[in-house]
């Protein structure tokens, strides 16, 4: 099932509006990166496809299982193990499954994120890369269709990002998930996603796309190319709401 929103609007209160007249349409199994100036309202529209805001105007269609979610921090429980942390999330997901099966499916999602040999270990003896790994493991032991990421690699340093955005890429074509990444960044923005959407300043709303190509993720200098072209573009939004 497609995520589509439909002149989507959000306010709190009597303030201005947040997010107005936001549409778009996510196909099933897309990569889509969501790019905007800060406080342009990027993490509110995540929260509204994950159901943990509800908007004030408009409409949208998500998947009927709703959403996993995966944050800026790992917000990993310190007291679990690695394996304890994805168990949680299954149990969670399904209260009628066993602790053996919650085992071995956990088991299972530390393998596809390259921590085999981890899952004994707590939060504070993993590198802040592979914490994030196993957050992706619990997103991903939710089983959702629809996974939102808000700036999951951020605070990472640049050569682990760059691990993990190969990773998630990887991980992205063998489960076909459908991703909605929330990003500063236009060089991850273009590194990952299928598609790239804008957000204009506040209000929020979806202000320009580019679709990014096979050619533009084996060429070096295309994929420059558009990153400057959307840097541009960015640049343009900051300006406006600085005014």
């Amino acid at each position: 099932m497609p995520v589509v929103l439909e002149n989507l609007g959000k306010r709190f209160g009597d303030g201005a509006p947040v997010l107005d007249d936001v549409n778009a349409t996510i196909a099933k199994g897309e990569f889509v990166a969501l790019l905007g100036a800060s406080g342009c309202g990027k993490s509110t529209l995540l929260n509204i496809m994950a159901g943990l805001e509800h908007p004030t105007s408009g409409a949208l269609e998500v998947p009927s299982d709703g959403a996993a979610f995966m944050f800026q921090d790992s917000a990993l429980f310190p007291w679990l193990t690695a394996r304890g942390n994805i168990e949680l999330a299954l149990q969670l997901a399904d209260k009628s499954s066993t602790k053996a099966s919650r085992r071995a499916r956990a088991t299972e999602l530390l393998e596809l994120v390259h921590l085999g040999g981890a899952g004994d270990k707590r939060p504070h003896e993993l590198s802040g890369g592979m914490r994030q790994r196993v957050a992706l493991a619990r997103s991903l032991a939710q089983d959702r269709q629809l996974l939102l990421m808000d700036e999951p690699f951020a605070a990472l340093d640049a050569i682990t990002r760059d691990l993990l955005h190969d990773e998630l890429e990887r991980i992205w074509k063998e489960t076909g998930r459908t991703i909605v990444f929330v990003t500063h960044n236009v060089r991850e923005a273009v590194r990952l996603g299928q598609r790239v959407l804008l957000l204009s300043s506040r209000p929020g709303r979806v202000v320009a796309e580019w679709d990014v190509t096979e050619e533009h993720r084996t060429d070096a200098g295309r994929a420059g190319e558009l990153t400057g072209v959307i840097t541009r573009r960015l640049r343009e939004e900051i300006r406006r709401h600085a005014k």
